[in-house]
């Protein structure tokens, strides 16, 4: 399939390269290395990334402006996304032929040009991976976005990276394109003291039920106590993945500027993403976000996922 795709990236003169709303370090790793690389190897070609702009993550790139029009003879890559309606700033209508290279649980079927391997410990690794295999020049900070991506999918490799192959492709990343993973792991851990306070907060005030599930409501107020913004609890998440006793964890952010309430989820057993699609959300089986309309939605994930877990700890003692 990696061939087959290759010359389906020569056959076009414009690639527009997309991925998930609320793009995360892999996600921006991958779209972003897919442009340099394909621009190293062919030069003559336009390529744009695009999706809304995340600030702190501005060193992996530059999101492009792009219109319907543009798509209408374009090839899209859409990368880290299962399904259509998650795809950030262009209408997959619009486009003739479409790649798809995810790692996520399949949701929908669009792309008679994919590479899906839910086995892989991100999209930014199945990048990597199609570059290699196909003997294309991988520029250094291609890959140091996707080392990056995969360091943070796996959570500094303590999950998702079960596989021999995943470490092969970051040692190849470390020692052929010479890129310093210690000054990449400053680049992407380091946080304001506002967000070490918002931590501070969550773990305060985490409530948690017998059943193992804990979860928080942010309001706006809470977010201009600390100033910070919405979208700076997606780098939290995984600081609460060995606190004994829990199982289960979602924090709900009021996002007042987009008219939602943001969600993240993560669980050590129980399987959340099926529920998380009920509300246009998902993702990975055991991580998981999703744009809610009202906190009275957000009751009804606490109220399903608390049964989730009990669900679970039965199923555990039996």
């Amino acid at each position: 399939m990696e061939q087959n795709i290759l010359e389906l990236i020569k056959k076009y003169k414009r690639i527009i390269i997309a991925r998930h709303i609320g793009g995360d370090p892999d996600a921006l790793g991958a779209t972003f290395a897919m442009k340099e690389i394909i621009l190293e190897n062919f030069p003559d070609k336009e390529v744009f990334v695009t999706g809304t702009s995340i600030s702190r993550f501005k060193f992996f790139g530059t999101h492009d402006k792009v219109t319907d029009e543009m798509c209408e003879d374009s090839l899209l890559i859409a990368l880290d996304i299962p399904d259509i309606k998650r795809l950030d700033g262009v209408n997959f209508y619009k486009f003739k032929d479409v790649i798809k290279i995810d790692h996520h649980p399949e949701i929908d079927k669009f792309s008679d040009y994919e590479i899906i391997d839910i086995d892989a410990s991100s999209a930014c690794e199945l990048v990597a991976s199609f570059a290699y295999k196909c003997n294309l020049k991988v520029p250094k900070h291609a890959a140091e976005n996707m080392f990056m991506g995969i360091v943070a999918d796996t959570n500094r490799f303590l999950f998702g990276a079960n596989k021999p192959k995943t470490y092969k492709i970051v040692l190849r990343l470390i020692e052929q394109e010479h890129i310093k993973p210690n000054e990449l792991y400053e680049l992407l851990y380091k946080r304001s003291m506002s967000e070490v306070r918002l931590e501070g907060f969550i773990s305060l005030n985490m409530r948690i039920t017998k059943n193992g599930l804990g979860f928080v409501k942010i309001t706006d107020e809470d977010l201009k106590k600390y100033n910070v913004d919405s979208a700076s609890v997606g780098s939290i998440m995984n600081d609460y993945n060995f606190i004994h006793g829990l199982i289960c964890w979602v924090v709900f952010t009021e996002d007042v500027k987009n008219k939602v309430i943001r969600t993240s989820a993560r669980s050590r057993g129980v399987k959340i993403n099926k529920l998380f699609e009920q509300y246009n959300g998902g993702g990975h089986v055991y991580a998981c976000g999703a744009k809610l309309n009202s906190f009275s939605e957000a009751d009804e994930i606490i109220d399903k996922l608390d049964e989730a877990c009990k669900q679970y700890k039965e199923d555990e003692y039996n």
